[in-house]
């Protein structure tokens, strides 16, 4: 279980390579980008629940109507 933790020796040494690929410029518009993207997973999470819900609400009401 112990190979699969990462520490703050690895997590600084993962910042360190993404600052030499990327540069301290792009690192930024990097990060926004992710940020848009689970904002927008998130967005459509919750559009899958809410057409869950309605699907429910049909459901029922078929069932009332029979």
């Amino acid at each position: 279980m112990t190979l699969l933790t990462i520490g703050w020796g690895e997590i600084l040494l993962i910042a360190l390579i993404v600052l030499l690929l990327f540069g301290a410029k792009k690192i930024p518009e990097l990060m926004r980008g992710m940020g848009k993207g689970v904002k927008s997973f998130k967005d459509g999470m919750n559009g899958v629940d809410e057409l869950d819900e309605l699907n429910e609400k049909r459901t029922a009401e078929k069932s009332d109507k029979e």
